[in-house]
């Protein structure tokens, strides 16, 4: 059954990493600016960490199956609005309906480990969830690149759309759980289950939490979801399969690292301290490439990056350690929000980042590379500065 919910993620790495590959197409066809750009990229995981309120509470009060089933299938609307669509406004509503529909598709993943397996396992089944869900980056690496260079990109969007389809039908077919909350579980309104999450805003420690989880991952999809191909392209002149190419190289290092880490958690005492090293180290690794040393270099380094990306897994093991068992699911969505809506940000901001660069004559690479180094060093500076959970030693 974790298999078959792991598809709709699978499916949502995919659809959150196509601007890398569809970037130069679309950038031609409705002569987007990189501000545009970044808005195309960012409002998958806008439309995406908006809900996660509405799944955690989905999750909690009617199970995983009942509330994945219900929200996908807004993903595959999206995939049909957005491979016809005519105007970029139109393809912002499809990729916005994209991310509603796939809103609870890792959320569910989580929640159903924490409530199917022993505490001890959560970080490294997460770890296997996350690295299970590189495929669906694979799908928007060289297959992706192969498949709008043969048709168009609205030839993307369609076969994204029956794939997400067929993980719709399997969802549907395989998973069997009861519809309600958790077995033991206090029953709880609609409006108890949003004061929850209240009481989780109210904790002093969450604030940290949120602040770290907004730029982690999102430099992994800054990265590897938007600039890895307008960067190749443009400052090394590659062809758009070279591109695809690199980018399935990355991806592979991307499924790789969390079942790494997964199993390197260090537990409570050292798990923080490793989150921040780990942070700061990407941050330099994002100055590397804004400081341009060539096209080995900048590959290399995007390699090396990938792998290191697995340490984020240990996140999800803090974020359950912060809040107690029964706030599992909503610290989970909460979480996932910010984190999602962490990314849509980044890719807004560097989008304008590099509108600016572009106005000013800078290198709009290095301006956006250096740009996510800044993000990424504040949200540890916060992790470090802000209260921590109750018992929790500074990193």
């Amino acid at each position: 059954m974790l298999a078959a919910l792991s598809g709709a993620f699978v499916l949502s790495q995919a659809w959150r990493t196509i601007a890398a590959i569809m970037a130069p197409d679309l950038q031609r066809e409705f002569a987007l600016s990189p501000q545009q750009l970044g808005l195309f990229a960012g409002i998958f995981h806008f439309a995406f960490g908006a809900l996660q309120v509405a799944t955690g509470v989905g999750a909690d009060l009617h199970g995983v199956r009942r509330t994945v089933l219900t929200a996908f299938p807004l993903a595959i609307a999206g995939a049909v609005l957005s491979a016809l669509a005519p105007s970029f406004a139109l393809l912002l509503l499809g990729q916005a309906l994209i991310g509603a529909g796939c809103a609870p598709a890792f959320l569910v993943c989580t929640v159903f480990i924490a409530r199917r397996y022993p505490v001890e396992r959560f970080a490294s089944l997460s770890g296997l969830v996350i690295g299970f869900g590189g495929i669906g980056m694979l799908l928007t690496g060289t297959p992706l690149a192969w498949l709008i260079e043969a048709t168009s990109w609205r030839g993307g969007f369609a076969a994204l759309g029956a794939l997400s389809a067929i993980a719709w039908l399997a969802i549907a077919w395989i998973v069997r759980e009861p519809g309600g909350p958790p077995p033991g579980a206090q029953h709880e309104s609609l409006g108890q289950a949003l004061r929850g999450f209240g009481a989780l805003l109210a904790m002093p420690h969450t604030a940290g939490i949120a602040a770290f989880a907004a730029v982690g991952y999102a430099s992994v999809v800054a990265l590897r979801g938007l600039w890895l191909g307008p960067m190749l392209v443009d400052r090394h002149a590659f062809s758009l399969l070279t591109v695809g190419h690199v980018a399935l190289a990355v991806s592979i290092g991307l499924m790789l690292g969390p079942a790494l880490f997964g199993r390197l958690d260090p537990g409570p005492r050292t798990r923080r301290a490793w989150l921040v090293a780990f942070t700061l180290g990407y941050a330099a690794m994002f100055v590397a490439i804004a400081l341009d040393f060539g096209p080995g270099a900048d590959v290399a380094v995007s390699l090396v990056f990938s792998v290191l990306s697995g340490f984020l897994v240990m996140q999800f093991a803090d974020v359950r350690a912060a809040y107690p068992p029964a706030m599992t699911g909503r610290a989970l969505a909460l979480f996932t929000m910010a984190m999602f809506l962490g990314v849509a940000l980044m890719q807004w901001i560097t989008g304008a980042a590099a509108s600016a660069a572009l106005a000013l004559g800078a290198p709009v690479y290095g301006v956006v590379m250096g740009t996510i180094a800044a993000l990424l060093a504040a949200g540890a500076l916060a992790f470090v500065w802000l209260p921590k959970p109750p018992g929790k030693n500074p990193a």
